[in-house]
This record gives structure tokens, sequence and C-alpha cells, in this order.
């Protein structure tokens, strides 16, 4: 629909990378439900995404710094959609991904409001980070296990 679109353009011009953070925030989202068929579909279309990204609309200064954190996002996301039925692998590189996705909204603006979650008992209490559109804690390493385990620990405005 046209309203969606007019959405996207209008995200671009506060964000050059916002539509990929709206695709990691669907990918978070499958995890946070243990959904790994939904994580594997959000991989292929991030993966798609960054491949795809105009870099048209960043200047030359930042072209490099995007160029180094998508060359390293394209892989844990290529992994994550080759992985359905595998969510612990896909859990492994979303921790990863999560932090490519940090330095790309630290970098170029979420253009919008992004809480930056953290949770002390992922991957043997050696913690993981991951975005969220919410202030509600909804861990995506655990589901439904332990979907509360977590804090902020930054806003993004």
């Amino acid at each position: 629909n046209d309203s969606s679109k007019e959405v996207q353009k209008v995200a671009a011009l506060t964000s050059p990378v916002n539509g990929l953070l709206q695709i990691y925030l669907q990918m978070k989202n499958a995890f946070v439900n243990d959904d790994d068929k939904g994580a594997a579909k959000a991989g292929n279309v991030m993966l798609k995404a960054l491949n795809d990204f105009d870099k048209s609309a960043l200047k030359d200064s930042e072209r490099k710094a995007f160029e180094d954190i998508a060359d390293d996002a394209k892989e844990h996301a290529e992994h994550i959609g080759a992985n359905a039925g595998n969510i612990k692998h896909q859990r492994e590189h979303f921790e990863t991904l999560s932090k490519d996705m940090y330095d790309l909204v630290k970098t170029f603006a979420a253009g919008e409001t992004i809480y930056v979650d953290y949770c002390p008992m992922y991957n043997d209490n050696k913690g993981g980070t991951w975005l969220s559109e919410t202030k509600e804690i909804n861990n995506p390493y655990f589901g439904k296990e332990m979907n509360t385990c977590g804090t902020i620990k930054e806003t993004i405005q």
C-alpha cells in the first residue's frame, strides 16, 4: 500500500538505515516468539536489503563505515536465513548481528527511539545485547523460556 511506501521514504530521510532496523526488529520479535522460521525469513530479507542498499544516500565519509559493518552483518543474516530448525545457532549469529545493528544506528541514527537491552545470562553468562523498539523487555535469546530476563542499557534517540 502507498502509505507504507511513503513512511519508508520518510524513514529513509530521517535515517538511511531505518529500513534495515525494521527488518532487524521483525527478526528480534521472531526470536522472542521462538519462531526459527520467521527469524530465517527475516534473515533472508535482511541479506537482500543489505545487498540492495542504496549507498548513494550516504556521504562519502559514511560509505566505508557502512560497508565495513554491512559486510559483517550480511554473513550473520545469511546464517540466520539458512538455519531454520536450529534456533540456537541462529541466536548465536543474532547476537553478533545485534552488535552490527547497534553500530549502524549509532553511526547513522535510528530514525526512532531504540532501546539497547542486555541479558547477562545469555551464552553461559557472557551476556548478549539486542535492540528493541519497546521499553518492555522481551528476550530474543531465551524466548518464552525467560522472556523478561534483561535490562535497558542505553536509549538511542
